[in-house]
């Protein structure tokens, strides 16, 4: 798959703030706080991170992301700003024009900036609506290039949990299906037939090697 330099052209996602070691840390020492354990400086293990992000219990929300998706259309910072996360959006107001053209008459194609501001689990949330294909062409891609950033960042564990809605519950629990859960079925019958599709860890990792291959020649 292509690193972020590579994909520089077509990506959109920039990070402006993310979870450090010293956050994962105390994610992990508020865990200990629950099992009735005290708090180490040790830091958690890959394994340890891929099992609670997993499982979403509530100390994930302390991993938080900062961002900035520059020049999208208004119409889609619209869609995007629907979601349980913090969002800042360049005005449109008359009185801070950048250009000629008045509020009342600017099309819903007008470009702005949107910076978003959400935690762990907000993230998981969004992902289970934008990555479907029943979102807005233009909402799913701007997620997929959310999921690509982050692990392009180095935040592996992170991407890999951003799945959508028909992965996490094994079926589409849509009015009518936009057909992915069935194209991952097939995928995942003629590429990694042994997978237990009914084991959610196996389930997520079929899903993210189908949805690398499919941007492994972004931007060639």
């Amino acid at each position: 798959m292509k690193t972020m330099k590579e994909r520089q052209g077509r990506m959109k996602t920039k990070f402006n703030a993310e979870p450090n070691e010293d956050t994962w840390i105390r994610t992990k020492n508020h865990c200990r706080t629950t099992d009735n354990k005290d708090f180490t400086e040790k830091s958690p293990t890959g394994t340890f991170k891929r099992k609670l992000l997993m499982s979403e219990h509530t100390p994930i929300r302390l991993l938080e992301f900062d961002w900035s998706w520059k020049g999208i259309p208004y119409w889609l910072s619209t869609e995007m700003s629907r979601h349980r996360w913090e969002k800042f959006i360049s005005s449109q107001r008359d009185d801070r024009l950048i250009d000629d053209t008045p509020r009342a008459e600017k099309p819903q194609g007008a470009l702005v900036n949107y910076d978003g501001f959400a935690n762990m689990q907000n993230l998981i949330d969004v992902a289970r609506k934008r990555l479907c294909y029943k979102a807005t062409t233009e909402a799913r891609e701007l997620m997929e290039d959310f999921k690509l950033s982050l692990f392009d960042e180095g935040f592996m564990n992170e991407a890999e949990v951003l799945v959508p809605n028909c992965i996490y519950r094994g079926g589409c629990p849509e009015f009518t299906s936009c057909g992915l859960y069935k194209r991952f079925l097939d995928y995942c019958k003629e590429n990694h037939p042994h997978i237990d599709l009914s084991d959610l860890q196996a389930r997520y990792k079929a899903y993210n090697y189908m949805f690398y291959e499919k941007h492994e020649g972004d931007n060639e």
